[in-house]
């Protein structure tokens, strides 16, 4: 199959963002979508914390460590067993009504870790069951969620939506870290209890949209639409390379999985230091999203992703040799704007290419690859962790992120001589 066009399918000019402004049922998604991921990243610092703090009582640090990774493999699994179903699940039914069933599983696991935290009753188990059952409800929740977005505004308004879409989730996906980090360090449990009150909202909101969610499915069986989707994610070389090197870039370089690690045993500094390092992430992105949003990205975009991948291994690197609270929380923020910078291209590159009917089941295997770099890397640098000490881990993946920047660059051509995200 030819190789996708760089050039943009949309006209050069795109209605500013106030446009959007008019959109309702966009205005509720988007917020639906902020508000989900804050929640789902205050959860996901909240359950790290809190499993690292009950397995030092009676573990060394590496074996702690190795613990606080398979809360990462533990969410992973399901998203590897269920995405590709859940893909054909999100283009054949009304994908308002999958996120509303996903917020319901989410909101239930939330709050069964609140009343356990609130009663004493946390432990090893508890973490990993509800790690495993909160990453069955994202298995189906990333492909709806993104296959949604583009059925609510009119056509000369999706490239301007897809940007902000992606802004939305990227600035929650890692604020959300710093503001959990500040709630454990005061208890898990207001962590907990807080996400239950986001997912409310986002929740409120998804179930307030009014327009049409309902897919036009195409013909077959479901077996035939998921093989006709990894079809078109192989032979889609921009699609295959942007989301690949996702994959591997941030499952060596998950530096950010070990910061209850390095806060407690590297730099002793405890919870209130825990939440200061995952604010870092946090003031980077925030910077970067605020500059792409008033000037967004004309040209040259795949150079600017393969920058920001490399950038991110190397503070990646800077961060695991570092031994100042300042230079660590400074390399961090580095970190998260190269992360902001990487995946809001990215984002913007696969669904400017991918049609309406196939968004589902391409979201579907871009959350493979997204859930594998997040909780399979936390998984990875728990494990290395084990074997080459937390600092070691983290070089390790700093190292691997540049080594990986450097050959996607090689082979895949065509993401980088991608050029507009319009």
């Amino acid at each position: 199959m030819a190789e996708p066009s760089t050039d943009p399918p949309f006209p050069a000019t795109v209605p500013s963002a106030r446009a959007l402004l008019k959109e309702r049922d966009y205005l509720l998604f988007w917020t639906s979508r902020w508000t989900g991921a804050f929640a789902a990243q205050i959860q996901s610092v909240a359950m790290g914390w809190q499993m690292y703090a009950i397995a030092r009582a009676t573990h060394s640090v590496k074996e702690s460590s190795f613990l606080v990774g398979m809360i990462g493999l533990a969410g992973f699994i399901p998203v590897f067993l269920l995405t590709l179903p859940a893909g054909e699940t999100a283009d054949r039914y009304d994908r308002r009504r999958v996120l509303l069933v996903c917020f319901a599983g989410e909101i239930a696991t939330v709050l069964t870790l609140a009343i356990a935290t609130s009663t004493g009753h946390a432990s090893v188990a508890l973490l990993l069951a509800v790690g495993f059952l909160f990453g069955s409800a994202r298995a189906f929740f990333n492909p709806a969620n993104t296959a949604l977005g583009p059925m609510l505004v009119p056509r000369e308004l999706l490239p301007r939506s897809i940007a902000w879409n992606s802004l939305a989730w990227q600035t929650a996906s890692i604020i959300g870290p710093a503001a959990g980090g500040l709630l454990v360090a005061s208890s898990p449990a207001y962590a907990y209890f807080t996400t239950f009150a986001l997912y409310g909202v986002a929740a409120t909101c998804t179930f307030l949209i009014r327009k049409n969610a309902q897919p036009v499915v195409n013909p077959g069986s479901r077996w035939e639409l998921v093989k006709e989707g990894l079809a078109y994610v192989w032979n889609q070389k921009i699609v295959f390379g942007a989301i690949s090197l996702d994959l591997f870039a941030v499952l060596l370089g998950g530096a950010t999985a070990l910061l209850p690690v390095f806060a407690r045993d590297v730099l002793h500094i405890g919870a209130q230091g825990f939440g200061l390092l995952r604010s870092g992430p946090a003031i980077g992105a925030t910077v970067v999203a605020l500059l792409l949003a008033a000037n967004p990205i004309r040209s040259k975009a795949g150079l600017f992703m393969f920058a920001g991948v490399a950038t991110f291994g190397a503070a990646t690197c800077v961060f695991a040799l570092s031994r100042n609270l300042a230079l660590s929380v400074a390399a961090l923020a580095v970190l998260g704007g190269a992360d902001m910078l990487s995946v809001y291209i990215r984002g913007t590159l696969v669904q400017l290419v991918t049609p309406d009917a196939m968004r589902g089941r391409v979201a579907a295997v871009s959350s493979v690859f997204i859930g594998a770099s997040n909780e399979l890397g936390e998984f990875e640098s728990g494990v290395v962790a084990r074997f080459l000490g937390p600092i070691g881990a983290a070089l390790f993946g700093g190292i691997g992120a540049l080594i990986v920047t450097g050959a996607w660059a090689f082979l895949f051509p065509a993401l980088r001589k991608a050029d507009r995200l319009e």
